[in-house]
């Protein structure tokens, strides 16, 4: 009867989210540490913890999406680099606890399955995997019509790592005279991009394709630039360098983050000036009068990660960083006092 009601038209095609599955397992393969022990598709993913390099392993898990970012990507139609965002916004987390990243899964859901704009955003994910030596092991897609916007989609993302018991890293050793080191970010990242849209897009009415000459790109692409991943970096240093603290710098900047990981009697004094603030900052604050106190509290300013190592050690933390591939500057030390984040 041509009047049956299916489940295809009221909007959910399982057909179409079949033929996307296996459209994207040979992707997520890619990704596979040996440890895992099942394909994609199953109802649950299986992970072998490899109990020869632990004692007393404990697992880190965090989870996260990329925020209002997602907009700038539905503006340009350019979906293969929010995964990169998704992966960095929760491993650069467990990371801070010295946790080496495991596994990843996503969670997709949008008003009507597009099987190549779904399989571009897990291109990117599959991608960020790779960049932090994790495997994407399985996820979920939801059709729901009618709750997104046609064309629209959300993600999230969730990430597990393992650390040894004795060599969780949580700032309990930071010390007053520690450096505190800063690794290079990669422009925004994912933060801040409420305020951002609504200066470029809201205010000044600027298309995503408007060059901007200070940041000697378009705004779009540079909006849209995905957030560094800092796994190679940590992983250059845990050998070598005793590391005491690290916080992923987010929502809340500096300001908001690096205290997070200090002792109740030590505060940052952070030097203003010791690393270049990339120029989309600067374009930021001067279009839309932006004070100093907000930017601070609001991006990240140019540092995407930080990290407390003794001062003996800063040199060759800053060296072992650069040959890993990270721009890092010695962005202040701490000082005794109450628990925060000065400027100097």
């Amino acid at each position: 009867m041509s009047d049956e009601l299916t489940y295809k038209k009221s909007g959910v095609d399982i057909a179409e989210g079949d033929k996307f599955v296996s459209l994207i397992a040979p992707m997520a393969k890619k990704t596979f540490r040996p440890e895992v022990m099942t394909e994609i598709g199953l109802f649950g993913a299986l992970f072998k913890l490899d109990m020869t390099r632990y004692k007393e392993p404990v697992l880190v898990s965090s989870t996260d999406g990329v925020g209002t970012k997602l907009r700038i990507a539905f503006m340009m139609d350019i979906h293969n680099t929010i995964g990169i965002d998704l992966v960095a916004m929760c491993v650069n987390d467990i990371l801070t606890t010295g946790a080496e990243p495991l596994f990843f899964l996503d969670y997709l859901a949008t008003a009507k399955l597009r099987t190549e704009t779904a399989s571009m955003v897990i291109e990117g994910i599959v991608k960020g995997c790779e960049e932090a030596g994790c495997s994407l092991i399985g996820g979920e897609t939801a059709e729901m019509p009618g709750f997104y916007l046609e064309g629209e989609y959300d993600v999230a993302g969730f990430s597990v790592g393992i650390v040894e018991k004795g060599k969780i890293i949580n700032g309990s050793r930071i010390r007053e005279g520690d450096a505190i080191i800063g690794l290079a970010s990669n422009g925004l990242h994912s933060n801040g991009y409420s305020l951002v849209r609504t200066l470029f897009f809201d205010i000044k009415k600027m298309d995503t394709d408007k060059y901007i000459p200070e940041i000697g790109n378009k705004i779009g692409t540079e909006l849209l630039r995905p957030t560094k991943i800092y796994v190679k970096a940590f992983l250059a240093l845990r050998d070598n360098i005793e590391i005491k603290g690290m916080a992923h710098i987010t929502g809340g900047g500096i300001p908001g983050n690096l205290p997070r990981i200090l002792p109740e009697n030590i505060y940052a004094d952070i030097r203003i000036g010791s690393w270049p603030v990339s120029p989309i900052f600067q374009v930021i604050q001067k279009l839309g009068n932006v004070v100093d106190d907000e930017m601070k509290k609001t991006f990240n300013m140019g540092i995407g990660y930080i990290m407390v190592i003794s001062k003996g050690e800063a040199g060759d933390t800053i060296s072992l960083l650069r040959k890993a591939g990270y721009d890092a500057f010695i962005i202040g030390d701490t000082k005794r006092g109450d628990r925060s984040v000065r400027y100097s």
